[in-house]
């Protein structure tokens, strides 16, 4: 009895660190007697919690406060530059890996094609590339972690990526691999849940408590948080919007199933109706004047330009793009009723016509008293949001950062 009192009491003492840490990084510079107001625990825990998170550099004392009688408190400040964490994300075409501080800024960055490696061989390439980046990195001893996000089905609390068909990754025990390689602690989770936390910790979105994050690139993936919280559903397969069927006996997925958003809204999909439209119906499109009459270099970034630019094939293609995604993001609605709905992807960036497009085509199919709640935006996060999403999985599991 007396070994279980002691595992709470140590339990309590870490929980409540990690909510005066976040109360400091959230509303420094602040006092100790302000924190011990803030979240109702006792001055004196306050006192102790604070002077080891002084000792382990978390929080530094700089300037005093004002006084109602007595000695002016002195304030606190949480300090993201005494520690670090590695960051990675994992797509079906690079590895992308960054140093980063506590406040997800970006120190150094490796970004690594995988050139269609899949399976044990996928597995192989981000051990080494990991392996090299960190022998660069002179500052170890100051890492508090390693943080993974992939898409595709996420036991977050085994570590282990169940399923992705794009990947040949089925039951992979990528924490564990992980940790053993490199001695540090690991964390890996679904990208899309990720950026859910991402929006909440560095982004502009963290006054919602129901939201849908959807992200887009070589597949549609989509995180959820209900009343405050991630949503994972039954074996963290909650999500998996990019296979909800929208054309009945539509394109065979990956997946098995067919007519699948994905196959409809993906980079490659839109990469094949430019290259269809160009080569089998010499369709004009300055898109082939922008990478001059090379198709090979048709990115995302080619296409949001000439959407930009109001030409007709790139908008005959973003209308059909809204068309499939309204529909997929109606039915969400419909069942989930979230507060907004948040896109991501090289697509969506820079491209407020085919956000709006959207908007106006989700109004007018959901249910009439919906109508005017219709809330779906680009990402806050930017361009690094893939990183920012890596290094907000860490701060929730390391610090228990909480949801706001």
């Amino acid at each position: 009895m007396q070994k279980r009192r002691t595992g709470d009491l140590k339990l309590i003492q870490e929980l409540n660190r990690s909510i005066i840490l976040d109360s400091i990084r959230k509303n420094g510079p602040i006092s100790r007697s302000e924190i011990a107001k803030l979240i109702n625990i006792s001055p004196t825990t306050v006192t102790s919690a604070v002077s080891d998170l002084i000792n382990e550099g978390l929080v530094y004392e700089k300037g005093v406060g004002n006084s109602s009688g007595g000695r002016k408190p002195v304030l606190l400040r949480f300090n993201p530059d005494t520690h670090s964490i590695i960051g990675v994300s994992v797509t079906n075409s690079y590895v992308k890996i960054a140093d980063m501080n506590l406040e997800g800024k970006i120190l150094r960055k490796e970004v690594h094609p995988t050139n269609q490696l899949k399976g044990q061989n996928i597995i192989h390439f981000i051990l080494n590339v990991l392996d090299e980046f960190l022998v660069k990195k002179p500052d170890i001893e100051f890492c508090q972690g390693i943080s993974v996000i992939s898409p595709g089905i996420v036991d977050a609390d085994k570590g282990v990526i169940s399923y992705n068909t794009k990947l040949n990754l089925y039951g992979v025990p990528l924490k564990e691999l992980i940790e053993k390689r490199t001695n540090l602690p690991v964390f890996l989770d679904n990208d899309a849940n990720a950026f859910v936390l991402a929006e909440n910790y560095f982004g502009l979105f963290s006054k919602y408590k129901d939201l849908l994050y959807i992200t887009i690139g070589e597949g549609v993936g989509s995180g959820m948080m209900v009343n405050g919280s991630i949503y994972r559903g039954f074996l963290g397969s909650s999500g998996e919007l990019g296979h909800t069927t929208i054309v009945d006996g539509g394109l065979k997925c990956s997946c098995g199933n067919r007519g699948c958003l994905e196959n409809y809204v993906n980079w490659p999909a839109i990469y094949s109706k430019i290259v269809t439209a160009l080569m089998t119906r010499n369709r004009y499109t300055v898109i082939k004047e922008m990478v001059s009459g090379d198709l090979t270099k048709i990115n995302p970034g080619i296409f949001v330009a000439a959407v930009n630019q109001q030409d007709e094939l790139a908008i005959e293609i973003m209308e059909d793009i809204s068309n499939y995604l309204s529909i997929a993001i109606t039915n969400t609605i419909h069942f989930f009723n979230p507060e907004v709905i948040i896109i991501s992807g090289e697509i969506i960036q820079d491209n407020p016509l085919l956000l709006e497009s959207i908007n106006k085509l989700v109004a007018a199919k959901v249910v009439p008293t919906l109508k005017d709640l219709v809330n779906i935006q680009s990402t806050s996060l930017g361009a690094e949001f893939e990183l920012l999403g890596a290094a907000a999985v860490i701060l929730h599991g390391k610090f228990k950062f909480q949801m706001l």
